[in-house]
C-alpha cells in the first residue's frame, strides 16, 4: 500500500534515512512525505502498528525487482534424465547406460533409470529386478538411491541423486 490507499488508524513512521519518527495519523505521515518529495509506502502491515516508511516508491519497486532476480540467478534447477534399460540387456550395454547415467550425475541431474518390459518378458519381470540393482550397485560411489525400484504398468524405475 503506498500513500493514500494507507486507512489505519495509526501507523509508526520510519524517515527517509531509517530513524524513527514515532507512532501518528496517516495524514501527518502524508505531510511529512509530501514535504521530502517522497511517497509512504507500507513496508509491515501485519505489525501492530503497521510499519511505514518515507522513501522514493519507484526506486523502492526497483531495488525489489533486483533483488529478486538476483535470488532466482543462484537457484539451480534439477533435471530428471531417463536412462532406459531392457531385461536382455548385456554386460557391456549396461556399462555404457551407467557411463551415460554416471555423466548426468555430475552434471548435477537426478537419473530415472527405467526397465522397460515387452511382450513375453512381462512374465519375468520380479527376476529381471537384479538388473536395476547391480545398476545402482555399479554407481554407488556416486549415486544413492533416492527412490528404490517399483513396478508401474509395464515398466519398473527408480531413481537415482548425487551422492552429499
Amino acid at each position: 500500500m503506498i500513500n493514500g490507499q494507507i486507512r489505519d488508524k495509526e501507523i509508526r513512521v520510519i524517515g527517509e534515512n531509517g530513524e524513527q519518527l514515532g507512532i501518528m495519523s496517516p495524514k501527518e505521515a502524508m505531510k511529512l512525505a509530501q514535504e521530502a518529495e517522497l511517497d509512504l509506502v507500507k513496508i509491515a502491515p501485519k505489525a501492530q502498528p503497521p510499519v511505514c516508511k518515507i522513501i522514493d516508491y519507484g526506486k523502492y519497486r526497483y531495488e525489489l525487482a533486483r533483488k529478486e532476480k538476483e535470488a532466482k540467478k543462484k537457484q539451480k534447477t534439477v533435471e530428471v534424465k531417463e536412462v532406459r534399460l531392457s531385461p536382455n540387456i548385456e554386460a557391456n550395454d549396461l556399462n555404457t547406460k551407467v557411463n551415460n547415467a554416471k555423466k548426468f550425475i555430475s552434471k548435477g541431474n537426478k537419473v530415472k533409470v527405467t526397465l522397460r518390459f515387452r511382450g513375453r518378458e512381462m512374465a519375468h519381470m520380479q527376476q529381471s529386478k537384479h538388473i536395476l540393482d547391480d545398476f545402482a550397485q555399479m554407481l554407488v560411489d556416486v549415486a544413492v538411491i533416492e527412490k528404490p525400484a517399483k513396478l508401474e504398468g509395464r515398466s519398473m524405475s527408480m531413481v537415482l541423486t548425487e551422492k552429499r
